[in-house]
């Protein structure tokens, strides 16, 4: 189970969207636990993926220690994913977040190769993540499923700022922090790109969807 199947949106709109988790359990297969999760890491990122993460330190995607107020005009949204991996020091969470199935699908049967002896979770549609295992040569060992909402669905935000918010499974991203990144990107403030960056910033898992984003944004600001 992992709070990644809380992702909200249509079928169409959660394809391309594929979350890789790995972690060992503590007392039982922890020895080594760190190098076995870095090497997990730069396994993925040899296959491009959009987003990576350490679940105690942070994803590519970074608060910054040192802004001042020209921080509005001059941020540079330039990431180091190698940072994340040197960052493994202890037995965490890690997870690597893909945006097209054939780069999964390759990562996956080199994963398959290592052995690394620890658990993956692949968080994403069921079909489609069933028939990259099957491409990669893995036997499916389980499936968890999201029963969605439930209660007074009219106290919830509109579509496109739950799409956004849900991609942080810890509530991180907040939903008025959403919606703000759509205003400012219809009033032209801000273009789609950099308002996915900074959503991505408050994910510290590093499992938030930049390129996602970027779609569910654009959609917001042309009224669809």
């Amino acid at each position: 189970m992992t709070n990644t199947l809380h992702r909200f949106g249509a079928p169409e709109t959660l394809r391309g969207d594929f979350i890789v988790f790995a972690m060992a359990a503590r007392g039982i297969n922890d020895e080594g636990a760190p190098a076995k999760l870095q090497d997990f890491l730069r396994m993925a990122l040899k296959h491009g993926p959009i987003n990576v993460g350490n679940a105690v330190k942070g994803g590519m995607y970074r608060p910054s220690q040192s802004l001042s107020p020209l921080v509005h005009w001059h941020r540079s949204d330039a990431t180091d994913p190698e940072e994340v991996v040197k960052g493994i020091d202890s037995c965490t969470t890690v997870a690597a977040v893909f945006d097209q199935q054939d780069r999964l699908v390759a990562f996956l049967t080199e994963l398959r190769k290592a052995e690394l002896g620890i658990s993956i979770n692949i968080s994403a549609l069921t079909e489609e993540t069933r028939a990259c295992c099957q491409q990669a040569g893995i036997m499916r060992h389980s499936v968890g499923y999201s029963l969605g909402f439930h209660g007074d669905l009219n106290l919830l935000p509109e579509r496109h700022v739950l799409e956004l918010s849900t991609m942080c499974g810890h509530g991180m991203v907040s939903h008025n922090l959403a919606g703000k990144m759509i205003d400012l990107v219809k009033e032209g403030r801000r273009d789609a790109k950099e308002a996915s960056a900074c959503l991505a910033r408050f994910c510290t898992c590093g499992v938030f969807n930049p390129a996602r984003a970027e779609s569910v944004i654009e959609e917001a600001r042309q009224g669809r």
